[in-house]
């Protein structure tokens, strides 16, 4: 599958190189392209510079966000959260409880199938289920059926079992999965590490 993955951070790392070992043809968008691969610093969350994390997948593309958008097939796959850090840390949400990013985004592309998942877990557990041992949960939210089939198909291949999903219907269900991050974040403070996960036990 062509997929195009959208920034340079820890998660869009992660997911292009898992999704690229796993064969799939894949580029990474960044608004400019020589001034993404000239940073010698590390970002503000301490990952090295993108140019190194290149040099180690040189089968990822680094493209300009358009070029990025337009190689992606299928479906447009949303796995961020709306963070606000205009007051520090831990961040806030710039949207919540009446729309969420993933509904903002199928109104801004209302001709492309938006899938919500994922972003209720670090990156590492998303693209690696088994950091986290045992039973554990990610969701998936979408107007497009056959999208949320395609990224069922993908949450398979990354490890997720069919019993690990749960498809909670329409995009306007992203405003619960994204307003998880606030307990998340007490999570990680209290556990002391991201690598963790929720579970749905029903009786």
């Amino acid at each position: 599958m062509r997929i195009g993955v959208l920034g340079t951070g820890m998660v869009g790392r992660a997911l292009a190189g898992r999704l690229a070992g796993l064969g799939h043809d894949v580029v990474v968008g960044t608004r400019d392209v020589n001034q993404t691969l000239a940073r010698n610093e590390p970002d503000g969350m301490g990952n090295p510079p993108y140019a190194e994390w290149q040099k180690d997948n040189p089968e990822v593309r680094l493209v300009l966000f358009a070029e990025a958008g337009a190689h992606g097939e299928l479906m447009l796959v949303d796995v961020a959260n709306p963070l606000d850090f205009s007051q520090g840390f831990p961040p806030l949400l710039s949207v919540a409880n009446t729309d969420s990013l993933g509904e903002q985004i199928q109104r801004a592309f209302p001709d492309a199938r938006v899938v919500k998942t994922l972003n209720t877990m670090n990156a590492y557990v998303m693209i690696e289920p088994t950091r986290v041992p045992g039973r554990h949960s990610v969701f998936l939210a979408g107007e497009d059926g056959s999208a949320k089939e395609s990224v069922k198909g993908l949450l398979g291949e990354f490890g997720w079992t069919e019993e690990a999903i749960f498809d909670l219907g329409g995009i306007r269900a992203a405003r619960g999965t994204e307003m998880y991050l606030p307990l998340w974040l007490s999570l990680m403070g209290t556990l002391g590490t991201g690598d963790f996960n929720i579970q749905v036990v029903k009786a």
